[in-house]
């Protein structure tokens, strides 16, 4: 028992050391590429025509916000459709409605489309407007977002290059200082649009449509099959497929696009569950595909790194699971000093992290002090957030069948702004929040045997997994109160 509890803490920290050193690859073709910015072919003698999406559903604060900010658009109006897609059951239809009236009276070509049923969910709405949408490019925008007015021109002319099929732009934070909560996932996204994406797209590999703030060649979508709504992430779905067609995609990140972050835990980890499941859900559905694919090999292997890095959070939960065994057996082996393998594997995953989100941050920001206060809580939080995103996982896996759950939004902008009292909440406290709790005060345990052996060197780490479990937990049930 003991020799095979050791093999497989050992097994564990090798896969989370692999995705470290593979954290460590995206970091180092970001700095390789990170001066090599795209830059559009050339310009289009006469703009073509965009259509703009919006997806909405129960969007009540927000949906007003949104489409004032997208007739803001520095656009020509002629050239200029906006589609409202509307699946509402609250009052959420008659807004959206009254304010695409007041748009077509103030000259703008606004379609309001409402259906009663959310067949295929977002991915359906799109599809159904996509029908009917005049464009030959479409852009999407999720209720939570203000965009820049000059978001479309930014983009537009790398559409000249006829192999480019979908250009992206970077996410903003509208409400990132609002709370510790909001500053953790301001750090988090900031990661994946700065050093991920621009690591990717420039180096040649694939790169995913974040579903929002991005345009699409209307004739990539088709050629790829499609909006499909087989999966939750619709938006990497088809992006894999469309790369996989041979279409190129463009990342600009000095486009950029503000959104609302979730303000509340239990929202974050909703939106966190759809991610991870969406993903496992298309690493099922493709991962043969691309396997199969006459692609690089450097290619092929980012891909997998891409497709199943939330897997990482299955491999987390059973190291959480081994530390007290692990600890145990340290105190009855005559060499415990065998077992202190892992501080090296531990120490370079978190300094790849460290250096990830370091860099990231003085590429945007600048202030590295404020940084470095708010990385260990960053790095708490992933840790709480194993649990939920390791179920999400497993049943993205399996096959089982959930619905799209969208993110609750609230028009939260400043630090007065109150959320409490508003309509939309997350749903009631899942399995996942009793056990991250649990799972806080089992290392609270471990951390105690570790101090009666005198293990100082696993303390950090240790401290790393029962801030992240309780705070995750208990903030949960706090704000579902």
């Amino acid at each position: 028992m003991e020799i095979a509890i050791i093999t497989l803490y050992m097994l564990v920290l090798s896969v989370l050391g692999l995705y470290g050193f593979h954290r460590g690859h995206l970091l180092y073709l970001y700095w390789r590429h990170r001066k090599e910015a795209h830059v559009a072919p050339g310009r289009f003698e006469e703009l073509p025509r965009v259509t703009v999406q919006l997806p909405m559903f129960n969007e009540m604060y927000v949906a007003e916000r949104l489409m004032e900010s997208v007739a803001a658009l520095d656009y020509p109006k002629d050239k200029l459709e906006i589609q409202v897609l509307d699946d509402s059951t609250d009052e959420t239809t008659e807004i959206a409605r009254k304010k695409s009236e007041e748009l077509v009276a103030r000259g703008f070509d606004v379609t309001f489309r409402h259906r009663d049923n959310r067949k295929g969910y977002k991915a359906g709405a799109l599809e159904e407007g996509l029908h009917e949408a005049k464009g030959d490019y479409v852009m999407v925008f999720d209720a939570d977002f203000v965009p820049t007015p000059s978001i479309i021109r930014d983009l537009i002319d790398h559409f000249t290059d006829p192999k480019v099929g979908m250009v992206q732009a970077r996410w903003g934070h509208i409400n990132r200082d609002y709370s510790l909560l909001t500053r953790v996932q301001s750090m988090m996204l900031d990661g994946h649009f700065v050093i991920e994406h621009i690591a990717r797209n420039r180096s040649g590999r694939f790169f995913n449509f974040n579903g929002t703030a991005g345009i699409w060649r209307r004739s990539t979508i088709v050629d790829a099959g499609g909006w499909e709504h087989d999966t939750l992430t619709e938006d990497m779905d088809l992006s894999f497929r469309a790369q996989l067609r041979g279409w190129k995609f463009v990342y600009v990140p000095t486009a950029l696009a503000p959104a609302e972050i979730p303000c509340e835990m239990n929202s974050f980890k909703g939106q966190q569950f759809r991610w991870a499941k969406g993903s496992a859900q298309t690493t099922k559905k493709l991962i043969w595909t691309v396997i199969r694919a006459d692609l690089p090999l450097k290619v092929k292997i980012e891909c997998l790194f891409h497709l199943t890095n939330n897997f990482a959070y299955l491999f987390l939960v059973i190291l959480a699971a081994l530390q007290l065994p692990n600890m145990l057996m340290r105190q009855r082996m005559d060499s415990p000093e065998l077992l202190l393998l892992d501080v090296p594997l531990f120490f370079s995953t978190c300094i790849s992290i460290i250096i990830f989100y370091l860099t990231t941050h003085q590429a945007l920001y600048g202030d590295l002090r404020s940084a470095v206060k708010r990385l260990p809580v960053m790095m708490a939080v992933s840790i709480g957030l194993s649990i939920n995103n390791a179920r999400a996982v497993l049943e993205g896996l399996v096959g089982v069948q959930s619905e799209f759950v969208r993110t609750p939004k609230h028009g939260v902008e400043q630090n007065r702004d109150g959320w409490v009292k508003k309509r939309y909440k997350a749903g009631a406290a899942t399995i996942s929040t009793y056990l991250e709790i649990l799972f806080g005060l089992y290392i609270v345990g471990t951390i105690g045997l570790a101090i009666f052996m005198g293990a100082w060197v696993s303390i950090p780490f240790l401290v790393l997994f029962m801030v992240g479990f309780l705070y995750v937990g208990t903030l949960s049930l706090y704000q579902l109160r």
